[in-house]
């Protein structure tokens, strides 16, 4: 029994022992297969963190680029007032920092124009990364890809390059970079150190691995549009060349009183305007060079005089404390010119300012430019000669031709075509007045007969003129009326009355006519000469002529110039002598309706000052 019981309890023993090896087996298996579930979700959720912070990269990065963009619509339909505030507070950041905005110089080491010309025949995809150049200019045109590449159009000299801004390139961090760029706008002066090259687009640019803000546009600029002078290709704006006409309606800067009143909006934005002004520069060098050819020596004449002469107009008047006495603006050069006649300078010019106190209207202003010379040993016909010789070569230098357009009846009309092909039209006033107008006028034009009959002239043709209703001003108008109409290619109008021609020596042949003549190009006047008058004692008589009409209300009429007077008694050479105006003969070759066109700063009505912004700012 004893054995049984052992037996059985043997077996039990047994039997637990196998159970509890096959536990334990289970455990391991059971053990490794865990492990391997925790190492693949282990590694599934590093893969899934990865992934996400992938994405979480591309989303800022996306961000940021989305950032810029909005930023510069932004400043586009920002409120004027605000943006400059803000931009003075920012030129305000920078100096509580202590850094300079306005750098004291910047080394350019080629022009824009330059650039163009040295590196126009890089290809497409071509960057030259060890050619280093400098360039600067003003920025007209941004646009932002992302917080790390912008795109600028740097203007200057009339040319225009493309700046490649990318922070892979800038020895600045990406922060700095970014920071920037970010706060440039379009009108700030820049410059800019880098590599030439071409995009794959194939835009000409610079890459520049250093960028500095020079000076700061403080007011919104002009929205930019296509227009003449400012294309997207990199090249010099050729839109316009002298003698042909413009097109103002495809200007950036349309409005006249802003573009007449801050010139410096009209030349930044209007590539045409540069060149019209850059024609009349072109102009008074070829004027200065003719003469000086012919041996004329170029002198300088005082502003102020005590008595205004030279010319029939009205003058300005300023006053000198020192010498107590009223002094005058003068009119003309040409007392002083032909007294330096006298002294032996025989062939003497002078090209600069005369003022008037007169109108203001599409060919006049009080402040213009004029050409006068004067000749010893030579009368109005070696004048003539010498105005067609001078006038048909600039035309020809100018345009390459004789012929030019200019738009006499407004832009809404076809062109005038002006033929300068020498020799010009030469007509004889009061011949051609009597003929025209069918006259009989009477000889003795200094007589009250003829003042009535050119009265009654005017009244029987509804040619208005205002008192004093003197003859000089009445045969005026009559020739205006009737002959400056047919005067559109250049035409001499010859032989002036003594009476309208106080300076002017008496025709040779024709009493009461003067060797005088007057161009008229698209029926205005350009030119003014005549033989001088250098007897004294019938100069003293014509000045007293002069003093009558003076008296009867013509305050244009010529005071008595003892001075002058004097020097003629001392002996004046036969000489003939010659005036041009250039601003309108500017305006003819540049197709400018308005003089104001051809003036950098014409005279302008006063406005209202506007508030003085940054006064107000600073005091906030």
């Amino acid at each position: 029994m004893e054995g049984s019981v052992e037996e059985t309890a043997k077996a039990v023993t047994e039997l637990s022992v196998d159970s509890a090896s096959e536990s334990n087996e289970s455990n391991a298996v059971t053990s490794k297969n865990a492990l391997k579930k925790a190492a693949k979700l282990k590694q599934k959720e590093e893969e899934r963190r990865q992934k996400e912070e992938e994405k979480a990269k591309k989303a800022a990065a996306m961000a940021s680029s989305q950032i810029q963009k909005p930023t510069l619509a932004d400043d586009e339909d920002m409120d004027p007032t605000q943006f400059f505030e803000n931009r003075l507070k920012a030129l305000a950041a920078q100096k509580a920092e202590g850094k300079n905005p306005y750098p004291h110089k910047f080394f350019v080491s080629m022009s824009v124009v330059e650039f163009i010309e040295t590196y126009g025949g890089v290809g497409s995809g071509v960057q030259l990364e060890d050619v280093s150049v400098s360039l600067a200019g003003r920025i007209m045109s941004k646009r932002a890809s992302s917080s790390k590449l912008f795109f600028y159009d740097l203007h200057s000299i009339g040319a225009k390059v493309q700046i490649v801004a990318d922070a892979r390139n800038s020895d600045m961090d990406v922060a700095e970079f970014s920071k920037l760029h970010s706060g440039v706008k379009v009108g700030d002066v820049v410059g800019v150190t880098g590599y030439p090259g071409r995009t794959k687009k194939g835009e000409l640019s610079i890459f520049p691995k250093s960028f500095v803000v020079l000076s700061y546009c403080l007011h919104m600029m002009p929205r930019q549009k296509a227009g003449p002078g400012l294309e997207n290709s990199s090249s010099k704006p050729a839109a316009w060349v002298p003698g042909h006409t413009r097109n103002p309606e495809a200007y950036v800067l349309k409005d006249q009183e802003t573009r007449y009143r801050q010139r410096y909006l009209d030349l930044m934005l209007n590539g045409d305007i540069r060149n019209i002004f850059k024609t009349r520069s072109k102009i008074i060098s070829y004027v200065r060079s003719f003469l000086d050819d012919l041996d004329f020596l170029e002198v300088e004449t005082p502003m102020m005089n005590m008595i205004p002469g030279g010319a029939a107009a009205r003058p300005f008047m300023t006053y000198h404390n020192e010498l107590d006495m009223k002094l005058y603006m003068r009119i003309a050069p040409e007392l002083y010119l032909k007294m330096l006649i006298v002294g032996g300078l025989d062939r003497v010019y002078e090209i600069g300012k005369q003022f008037r106190n007169e109108g203001i209207d599409l060919t006049h202003n009080p402040e213009f430019t004029t050409c006068e010379f004067y000749m010893a040993f030579a009368d109005y016909y070696d004048l003539m000669d010498l105005t067609e010789q001078m006038l048909s070569g600039l035309v020809k230098k100018l345009t390459g031709g004789y012929k030019i357009k200019y738009r006499a009846n407004g832009l809404e009309n076809d062109p005038t075509e002006v033929d300068f092909t020498p020799p010009f039209r030469r007509i004889d006033m009061i011949e051609e007045l009597e003929k025209m107008a069918n006259l009989s006028i009477p000889k003795d034009l200094s007589s009250d007969e003829a003042n009535k009959y050119l009265l009654d002239a005017c009244n029987k043709f509804d040619v208005k003129c205002a008192p004093p209703q003197t003859t000089a001003r009445l045969l005026d108008k009559l020739v205006g009326h009737f002959l400056e109409g047919t005067c559109v290619n250049p035409t001499f109008i010859m032989n002036h009355p003594e009476i309208m021609s106080p300076l002017a020596k008496w025709h040779r042949l024709k009493p009461g006519l003067t060797e005088r003549f007057e161009l008229f190009v698209n029926k205005h006047e350009l030119c003014n000469a005549y033989t001088e008058l250098n007897d004294p004692v019938v100069q003293r008589e014509r000045f007293a002529e002069q003093l009558k009409d003076r008296q009867s209300g013509d305050d244009e009429a010529m005071a008595l110039d003892e001075t002058f007077c004097t020097a003629l008694e001392y002996g004046l050479p036969p000489t003939g002598g010659w005036g041009m105006g250039i601003d309108r003969l500017a305006m003819w070759l540049t197709d400018s309706q308005n003089i104001k066109e051809v003036l950098l700063f014409p005279a302008m009505k006063p406005q209202d000052e506007p508030p003085a912004k940054a006064a107000e700012v600073s005091r906030s």
